[in-house]
């Protein structure tokens, strides 16, 4: 069958032609008429098998012939997918079948500025995709309206369950008009999703283009039986044959990405990962690099490469195996697109001999355990030097402590030459107004004292004490606050404890005789003293 053949419009056929495609998959063969027809749709197919445009062809001629009618620009089909990258892929591809149609996407999703997406909102679109978690809040904004939605589309409905959307579709779904046609896409068609699929589609039409968890014919599959210490010196001789021209390695967490990807590195091999810890802009320059053949290795962890679609993939490796058997079949169906013949390897340690197991069971596959021979020394990768120069640009805050005094110098150096220069005009208050530096000390707030270079509260008390009459003390603050009291009276300044001084001056003011002896032995003297004066 041909895409002629499927009752496609002339516009959409050249876009097609465009892309290069001349015979539809089996899964748009079987797909497009039902959608045409406005049926509901639980479609599950191999990953890599054009499940995009499946749904992307018929729904770009339905809402090029509805705008014949109503030319109004409001969005008429929403696609929820379950990752950036994916909902940037199917953006791309709706745009790619409407090139010569009159039809607007536009993709929404975290990790990108809001403002620019409310903008492309404002403007009017068609068709808009978008994840799940991003539309609520904008949803919640109401800086977005789904009335007018009539298509409403799942893509990797099973990975939507698995990273826990499942609420915010149902939260999204109520915001979407009843009558709607409604559309689920995705690898594996497990019990979850067969229980979302019963809650969202009404009388569906099932399309299971191959047996669930079937692996593609052409991938072939193989298990490393390897240590963990030693999985990169396996990952690394590995590399040194050619014809692993484009490696996709999957990590199970983000962690491990990007240790693997340092370690890579080091030894000069082009390399960068995506994961949910990095930007957006960061994610889509690593992949793009990869898909140019810029870097030869690209690390991602299982929800960053949902749905990836990376044309010509060689080698999909396994560095660590998953926890779920299910998530082997998305990894692997990076590999194997459209018809291609791909390579699987898998890293196997000791304590993930389980895991294998159970992707063995849940597949029917028996790997083929591989060894690797002997690697010559000469093709092996050699650890990269890094000269001093390159290392101090890469780490410019290391030597910064080093040169904070030399820096300070320069910098009263210049602060002089600041204030010596002809163009600097002074003003009545120019002595309040300082030039100040972040790098060099503060002038003190009178010009006539003199810069202490003491710690600051103790210069602070210096400049206190020489704007009064006062000498200035360095002895301690109380020590101080006791002698100036005393000074400020006619007595003599004592530098005995308070509580002795005070009995002194209680003393010489009744007369009495000043006696350093206890309290309770003075008071009996002086009480002696006054009964027998006479």
């Amino acid at each position: 069958m041909t895409f002629q053949q499927l009752e496609i419009s002339s516009s959409i056929l050249k876009a097609i032609d465009d892309q290069g495609y001349e015979t539809p998959s089996p899964i748009q063969t079987s797909a497009l008429p039902v959608i045409f027809a406005g049926h509901d749709l639980l479609a599950s197919a191999q990953t890599g098998t054009g499940k995009t445009a499946a749904f992307a062809i018929p729904l770009i001629q339905m809402i090029a012939i509805s705008k014949i009618q109503d030319k109004e620009q409001k969005i008429r089909a929403l696609i929820l997918a379950p990752t950036r990258e994916l909902a940037e892929q199917i953006k791309d591809a709706f745009n790619s079948y409407s090139s010569y149609a009159n039809i607007h996407t536009g993709a929404i999703y975290g990790g990108a500025s809001q403002r620019g997406q409310e903008k492309m909102l404002k403007k009017g679109i068609d068709i808009l995709v978008a994840t799940p978690g991003r539309l609520k809040d904008l949803l919640k904004q109401h800086v977005v309206s789904l009335r007018d939605v009539h298509y409403f589309v799942l893509d990797e409905a099973d990975t939507m369950l698995d990273m826990g959307f499942i609420n915010d579709v149902k939260h999204i779904k109520g915001f979407i008009p009843k009558e709607r046609q409604t559309l689920m896409f995705s690898a594996t068609i497990s019990p979850a999703v067969s229980t979302l699929a019963r809650d969202l589609l009404i009388d569906p039409k099932t399309l299971m283009m191959s047996a669930p968890d079937k692996m593609i014919d052409k991938i072939h599959h193989s298990v490393f039986f390897v240590e963990k210490k030693e999985k990169v010196n396996l990952l690394l001789d590995l590399l040194t044959d050619n014809k692993l021209t484009s490696i996709l390695v999957f990590t199970r967490t983000k962690h491990g990405a990007n240790n693997l990807v340092k370690d890579l590195l080091s030894y000069g091999v082009k390399t960068d990962a995506i994961h949910g810890n990095k930007s957006q802009k960061a994610r889509q320059i690593a992949l793009n690099d990869f898909k140019s053949g810029k870097n030869r290795v690209l690390v991602a962890t299982d929800i960053a490469a949902r749905g990836i679609d990376i044309d010509n993939l060689s080698h999909v490796i396994n560095f660590d195996l998953p926890e779920s058997a299910e998530t082997y079949v998305h990894r692997i169906g990076r590999t194997g697109r459209r018809g291609l013949s791909g390579e699987a390897y898998t890293f196997c340690s000791g304590a993930e001999k389980s895991l294998l197991r159970a992707v063995e069971k849940h597949t029917g596959l028996k790997m083929i355990v591989l060894t690797l021979g002997p690697v010559n020394a000469d093709s092996k990768f050699k650890k990269v030097v890094i000269s001093q120069e390159k290392e101090e640009k890469r780490e410019p805050t290391r030597n910064s402590k080093r040169n904070y005094s030399s820096n300070r110098s320069n910098n009263d150096e210049r602060k002089t030459n600041f204030q010596r220069s002809t163009h600097f005009k002074e003003s009545p208050d120019h002595e309040l107004r300082k030039y100040k530096s972040k790098r060099t000390p503060k002038f003190d707030k009178s010009p006539s004292e003199e810069i202490s270079s003491a710690p600051r509260n103790f210069a602070k008390k210096k400049r206190s004490y020489q704007t009064s009459s006062e000498g200035f003390n360095s002895e301690p603050r109380s020590y101080n606050r006791t002698k100036r009291a005393y000074q400020s009276s006619t007595e003599e300044a004592n530098y005995a404890p308070r509580a002795y001084s005070k009995k002194k001056r209680a003393d010489q003011a009744t007369g009495g005789e000043f006696s350093s002896a206890p309290r309770t032995y003075t008071k009996k003297k002086r009480f002696y003293q006054s009964k027998y004066r006479d």
